[in-house]
């Protein structure tokens, strides 16, 4: 599978990959917004997650988000918890690279994976969750059309202080209503 936006292009993840993505898994600052643990992993700890979390699992997807104009890695844009009987699923988004957060980037990866996710395999249901103070990311899921459902109360502890996960979550006819409407 490979998709392709202006600017980026998805294709899926090896273990030619696991390297650069253990170098974002350990980077604090890139895993502050998105990670619940800022632990730091071992190579062997990344390899056997890549490995049997991405590459195995009949229940994930994860895809490298590629710049096309430089052909760097940036990213990852991932299904996961991927529920067949019931055509739902949970998306996660991380861009390694800091200097193409703020960019859209981010936005064309999610772009592309729903387009998979619904137009693809048929999925009637992403949800996603995101930590109550990536104002950022929310504001994204809600420019793509998802919609809260609901929070997790003081969840995360981060930076001396106790924050929510918010829930969202976004239905194959809103996402084909909401690109109909542009």
């Amino acid at each position: 599978m490979l998709f392709e936006s202006a600017r980026v292009k998805l294709r899926k993840i090896t273990k030619d990959d696991i390297e650069l993505y253990h170098k974002w898994r350990n980077d604090v600052e890139v895993m502050h917004s998105t990670s619940p643990s800022l632990d730091v992993y071992p190579l062997k700890a990344t390899e056997d997650f890549v490995e049997y979390a991405i590459l195995r699992s009949d229940t994930s997807k994860g895809y490298m988000m590629v710049d096309k104009k430089s052909e760097a890695s940036i990213g990852i844009v991932s299904l996961i918890n991927m529920d067949y009987k019931n055509r739902n699923a949970e998306c996660i988004i991380d861009i390694g690279e800091k200097e193409y957060w703020g960019k859209g980037f981010g936005g064309e990866g999610l772009t592309l994976l729903l387009d998979y996710a619904f137009q693809e395999l048929n999925l009637h249901r992403i949800s996603l969750r995101v930590f109550s103070f990536n104002d950022r990311a929310i504001h994204l899921y809600k420019k793509l059309g998802f919609e809260l459902e609901g929070k997790s109360r003081q969840t995360l502890f981060r930076d001396g202080r106790w924050h929510d996960i918010i829930h969202m979550g976004i239905l194959q006819e809103e996402y084909f209503w909401k690109k109909e409407a542009e």
